[in-house]
C-alpha cells in the first residue's frame, strides 16, 4: 500500500487468490481511511489519489512468473528461517541480475538468508513496523556482504515510501526488537515474581515512561506465540544471556493456544 502510494509499480503476491482479495480488500480500506485524513477538504484529489494508487497495485499466486521484471523484492512471510529460503533460493533463480532482495523479518539473521541465494551484495533487511502505514519507521540492516550500493538503495527507497530510515548491522532484533523484547520479557519476569500486578506493570509504562502501550498489552497485541518463538531463537543463539531466558508463564501460555488479542484472550481476555 505504502509503496503504491508513493508511486511505485507493485504486485502483490501469495498463496491463494482468496487471501488475496482478502488483502486486496484490506488495502482498499486503509486507503480509503488514508484518503479521508488526507483530503478532508479536496475529496476530488482523494479519490484519485486512491483511483492512481489502486492502478499501481496488482496481485498473483505465482512469485516466480512476476519476478522477471522486478527491481527490487521484498519478502514478508511466515517467521520461519527454511520456508524463507525456500522462497528466496527459488526467487534467485529467476529474478535479474540487478534486482535487490530484502526481508521484512524481525528476529532472524539476514546473513542466513542472504546464504540461501547467489547475491549476498545485493541482500539486506527492511524492517517496517506494524501498522505500516502509519509507522514511520524501517530499520535497513546491512549484512557484512551487503554492498554499499545496495545498502544506499534501501535506504532511498524507504525515503521514497515517506519513511524515516535507521541502519543497523545484522544483530539480534537489530535496533527496535532488540530493547524491546527483553523489556517485555523482565515486564513478565517482575509479574512472575509476584513483585506487581500486570494492570499495575502496564499503567505503570504508560504514565511513568510514555509507552502507547503497557509491556503486558503490547505482549497480547504482537502475539505471545511470536514473542515466544524469537526469545526462544535468541535463548539458542547465546544460551547464557539472562536477557534471552525464556519464561515458564508464556510457554504456559502459548501451549493453552492463548495468543493475545488474535485468539480473545492472552495476559487479558478481549471479547
Amino acid at each position: 500500500q505504502v509503496a503504491a502510494a508513493s508511486g511505485h509499480t507493485v504486485v502483490l503476491v501469495d498463496q491463494s487468490d482468496e487471501i488475496l482479495k482478502k488483502s486486496t480488500k484490506g488495502i482498499e480500506e486503509s486507503l480509503k481511511r488514508v484518503t479521508k485524513k488526507k483530503f478532508a477538504d479536496k475529496p476530488e484529489a482523494g479519490a484519485e489519489f486512491m483511483e492512481k494508487t489502486l492502478k499501481n497495485l496488482s496481485t498473483s499466486t505465482d512469485a516466480v512468473a512476476v519476478v522477471h521484471s522486478t527491481d527490487l523484492v521484498i519478502e514478508a512471510i511466515v517467521e520461519n528461517q527454511e520456508i524463507k529460503n525456500e522462497l528466496f533460493k527459488r526467487l534467485d533463480k529467476f529474478a535479474p541480475e540487478h534486482t535487490i532482495f530484502a526481508s521484512n523479518t524481525s528476529s532472524l539473521q539476514i546473513t542466513q538468508l542472504a546464504n540461501s541465494t547467489t547475491r549476498q551484495d545485493r541482500f539486506g533487511g527492511l524492517h517496517f513496523f506494524n501498522p505500516v502505514p502509519m509507522m514511520k519507521l524501517v530499520e535497513v540492516i546491512k549484512t557484512p556482504m551487503t554492498s554499499q550500493k545496495t545498502f544506499e538503495s534501501l535506504v532511498d527507497f524507504s525515503k521514497a515510501v515517506g519513511k524515516s530510515p535507521v541502519s543497523c548491522k545484522d544483530t539480534p532484533g537489530f535496533i527496535v526488537n532488540r530493547l524491546l523484547v527483553p523489556y517485555m520479557m523482565e515486564a513478565v519476569r517482575l509479574f512472575e515474581r509476584g513483585d506487581a500486578s500486570k494492570e499495575d506493570i502496564d499503567v505503570a509504562m504508560k504514565l511513568g515512561a510514555g509507552y502507547p502501550m503497557g509491556p503486558f498489552e503490547l505482549l497480547d497485541y504482537v502475539g505471545l506465540d511470536t514473542s515466544k518463538y524469537i526469545i526462544d531463537g535468541w535463548h539458542s543463539l547465546e544460551p547464557n544471556n539472562p536477557l534471552f531466558a525464556p519464561s515458564p508463564l508464556l510457554n504456559k501460555l502459548v501451549e493453552e493456544k492463548k495468543l493475545g488479542k488474535k485468539t480473545g484472550e492472552g495476559f487479558y481476555k478481549y471479547k
